[in-house]
């Protein structure tokens, strides 16, 4: 066992958590705001949700960035900066969320209800907006993770190929959906987060829980 077992650990349960985080804010609270009908404490929930997933990816790849870098450093500290930039663009979600709740306290008879339902819609599509644009820096980055997980071989190549399969499959989702091509919460958008969403949710964490990293010994002193 090298000592970045911990490190492997650490990446799995992130990954997984960051994920379920994700789908709370995707499939039960944006949905809301498609309605006038939105909740406040849903959209409290919302909040929080996108902050542990925006906290989460940091981490994610402050735990990869030892591992990575013993066989390419600058593909590691990319990958740093590629998810310190995700976070700061999820938490631009997050503000809208409480833009949104802010809103909601502010006097019927104070707002003319055309300008509330228009500043509502604007927030919700910047909430939109910066999160395919996180999503778009996550596969980009994570594009090179994947070439260098390939190539350093500390994990089996299909895991690698499909990681990328995965991450090149947001890329092209969020890009399509920006352009108003699809809507990634269902049909063909939802199909291209599949991939992904396996790889970071159930395959990956999984092969790192009980593999780990496949690194030689004398590679980690």
């Amino acid at each position: 066992m090298n000592k970045y077992r911990k490190n492997a650990v650490i990446i799995g349960a992130l990954f997984i958590l960051t994920m379920l985080a994700g789908m709370i804010d995707a499939y039960f609270v944006a949905p809301e705001l498609k309605t006038s009908a939105f909740n406040i404490n849903d959209l409290l929930l919302g909040v929080f949700a996108i902050l542990t997933m925006a906290i989460g990816v940091v981490f994610i790849a402050i735990a990869f960035f030892p591992v990575i870098k013993k066989h390419n450093e600058s593909i590691a500290l990319t990958y740093v900066i590629f998810r310190t930039i995700e976070c700061f663009l999820l938490i631009v979600g997050s503000i809208c969320y409480l833009y949104i709740i802010a809103l909601s306290h502010v006097p019927k008879d104070t707002i003319d209800s055309s300008h509330f339902t228009t500043a509502v819609f604007l927030a919700v599509k910047i909430k939109l907006y910066s999160y395919q644009m996180a999503m778009i820096v996550l596969g980009f980055g994570s594009l090179f993770l994947c070439y260098s997980l390939y190539k350093s071989r500390i994990i089996p190549g299909f895991l690698s190929v499909w990681g990328g399969i995965g991450y090149l499959s947001l890329l092209l989702s969020a890009v399509l959906d920006v352009c108003g091509v699809i809507d990634t919460a269902k049909g063909f958008g939802l199909v291209l987060y599949v991939p992904g969403g396996l790889w970071e949710l159930i395959v990956f964490p999984l092969w790192l829980f009980i593999k780990g990293f496949n690194i030689p010994i004398n590679e980690t002193e």
